[in-house]
């Protein structure tokens, strides 16, 4: 069962990284035009970013989950 529970948990996490990371690579993508006195962003399109993170991090993921299956990684 503690095998189990610490095998979920690398893999929730290995998703989190992968989402963040894919996140903070995708932010300065497309920033357009900016506010002169604040210097942000007048459309970030953050909802549409953190869809693609979402996508790119998943298939990271499955790759990651294959090399897993495949005992190429253990975990």
């Amino acid at each position: 069962m503690t095998i189990l529970i610490v095998h979920w948990a690398a893999l929730i996490s290995a998703f989190l990284v992968l989402w963040f990371l894919s996140l903070f690579c995708l932010l300065p993508i497309g920033l357009g035009e900016v506010h002169p006195e604040t210097g942000a962003p007048k459309n970030p399109r953050l909802l549409l970013k953190a869809g693609w993170a979402t996508i790119i991090a998943t298939v990271l993921w499955g790759i990651f989950y294959a090399l897993i299956l495949t005992r190429v990684v253990q975990i």
